[in-house]
């Protein structure tokens, strides 16, 4: 088998990050054309999706796009999502992938060279420390368009590049279908 001579690139996708991003900015990402995007520039050796699920709901309106991501070449990482009752007595639900995402990218980074990390949260600025500091790329992708930044500025500097998604979402997005909202 012949060495493909083009940067390998692994993309990790926060989940609820890149959702709250692209709805904030009016835009549904299309994720057949984001992989055929990141395919087409490199050798995309990964394309991970991380989300929470909340388990004993009988449908969760992100099941259909689970689905779909792992019938169409993603690896979806998911974990159940706490329920709790906070202090006001409002039922919440909470669901971080950080750690899984952390960990995954710091395992698979001998094979990459170049990590795509889709998410604004600055809880990865270590992330991104710890995989320049073994000689890998790192692109975060979020946006500056929002009137709130959807992107912390100690991520966006520690980067070695920024890509803003209303850039990417004029060749991967489309408008966003407008949904009954649930009660």
């Amino acid at each position: 088998m012949a060495v493909d001579p083009r940067e390998k690139i692994a993309l990790f996708i926060d989940g609820a990050n890149l959702y709250a991003t692209s709805k904030a900015i009016g835009v549904d990402i299309d994720y057949r054309k984001l992989l055929t995007e990141f395919s087409n520039k490199a050798y995309l050796l990964r394309a991970n999706y991380y989300t929470a699920l909340v388990e004993d709901q009988e449908y969760s309106s992100i099941r259909p796009l689970i689905d779909w991501l792992d019938y169409n070449g993603y690896t979806v990482v998911t974990k159940p999502a706490k329920e709790f009752t906070d202090a006001l007595g409002r039922r919440k639900v909470k669901g971080n992938m950080d750690i899984e995402l952390c960990v995954d990218a710091l395992e698979l980074s001998p094979y990459f060279d170049h990590l795509i990390l889709f998410s604004g949260d600055g809880d990865f600025t270590a992330l991104v420390a710890a995989l320049q500091r073994k000689g890998k790329r790192v692109t975060v992708v979020s946006t500056l368009t929002t009137s709130t930044p959807m992107i912390s500025d100690d991520l966006r500097r520690q980067a070695d590049f920024f890509l803003d998604v209303a850039e990417l979402a004029k060749t991967v997005g489309r408008p966003q279908v407008q949904r009954p909202t649930e009660a």
